[in-house]
């Protein structure tokens, strides 16, 4: 194996449990796809919303698509597997609906009443930590609850490398702070090379992509792709995915961080940017975004309103009632929200507005408001 791959054999659990044949990453892995959490993927935002489009990119695609991307750079930098694997397909579990446009409105919530600020890499340490298995967490491994909360596939750069001295208590600190303060996210480091591994296939894996999902809605041509970054990585994700993994592999083969070469760094850094302009902050994307920030605030709003009072018929109290009591106690009533929120799927986030918010027919008569009470 490469010199500065982590082993399996030194991996630590937040809390020590009894011994599995499993290798504690391969164990991880299956911990992650059986998670409630790693299931609601099936109907999140990757980037394009109330599209009735069944080959545009969801996240359980995306996350898919990173493992396989970053399992291929660990190939052949003879990296952990299985650690690369735990990481990348719990990587995205955070995401709340909508995407980062919901990502902000959550944000903006806790914000408002004061319980800090909201970001998927941190609500994804959060729910495999405190909140899946009823608020008693999945008890990871230190390292791939690292990953996560360290992977931010919006931030590029030409030097990814890792802290290998890193404690589980540095990692806690991290966490608690990066609750309130955005800029730890941007600084984390994460404490392995596989977790570097996984930053930097997240942006292999959506860069190309969503330029593919742009075109099947025709949002972009495929000939605006700016020629200086054409004739470097190609115009098509497979030529773009190919491109850079290579590229990387090449250049950070034997070393203790990766990197691309300055060619192609600067290529991909002009794609994103032009991604984001003409994708992601396109105009026509965004017409319905209003709509859905009034959706969101309804529904926090109503649920926050309902906790305070404690009415039994708000929707956040079923979710409550799955949950240890420590947990409420041990959370701001607006952190529960924005953690049963982002929890949600567009669809059943769009469902629980229209029950807030749309009358109920009595049918042939007053029976119905038994139903109700």
């Amino acid at each position: 194996m490469n010199p500065y791959a982590f082993r399996s054999h030194d991996a630590t659990r937040m809390t020590d449990e009894a011994d599995d044949p499993r290798p504690p990453f391969f164990h991880d892995i299956d911990r992650i796809l059986y998670s409630r959490a790693y299931s609601r993927y099936i109907d999140k935002t990757q980037v394009f919303y109330l599209v009735e489009n069944d080959h545009i990119t969801h996240r359980v695609l995306h996350v898919q698509l990173v493992s396989k991307i970053a399992r291929t750079i660990g190939y052949f930098l003879n990296l952990n597997l299985d650690l690369i694997e735990a990481i990348s397909l719990g990587h995205d579990v955070g995401h709340s609906p909508f995407g980062h446009n919901g990502e902000t409105i959550i944000s903006d919530f806790c914000k408002k009443h004061g319980c800090g600020i909201f970001e998927h890499n941190v609500q994804g340490f959060r729910l495999f930590h405190q909140i899946e298995n009823e608020g008693r967490g999945n008890n990871l491994t230190v390292q791939v609850l690292d990953g996560i909360i360290c992977h931010n596939g919006e931030i590029l750069t030409n030097h990814y490398s890792f802290n290998p001295h890193k404690t589980q208590q540095q990692l806690m600190d991290e966490y608690a702070r990066s609750l309130h303060d955005s800029s730890v996210s941007r600084e984390m480091k994460p404490m392995t090379l596989e977790g570097c591994v996984m930053r930097i296939s997240d942006v292999i894996a959506y860069v190309g992509r969503d330029i593919e999902d742009a075109i099947t809605l025709r949002l972009i041509d495929r000939e605006g792709i700016p020629k200086e970054v054409m004739q470097v990585l190609g115009n098509q994700n497979r030529e773009i995915v190919n491109c850079l993994i290579i590229d990387l592999v090449n250049n950070s083969f034997g070393k203790d961080h990766l990197c691309f070469s300055d060619e192609v760094y600067s290529a991909l850094k002009a794609l994103m940017d032009w991604n984001y302009r003409n994708i992601y902050r396109n105009p026509k994307k965004m017409v319905q975004d209003e709509k859905i920030k009034n959706m969101f605030n309804v529904v926090m709003e109503t649920c926050l309103n309902g906790l305070e009072s404690n009415s039994l018929h708000t929707p956040i109290m079923s979710y409550l009632d799955e949950m240890i009591t420590t947990y409420r106690e041990e959370n701001d009533n607006a952190r529960i929200v924005a953690d049963y929120v982002s929890g949600m799927t567009d669809k059943y986030l769009i469902s629980t507005f229209k029950e807030l918010t749309l009358p109920k027919s009595f049918g042939m008569g007053f029976q119905v408001l038994d139903k109700l009470k």
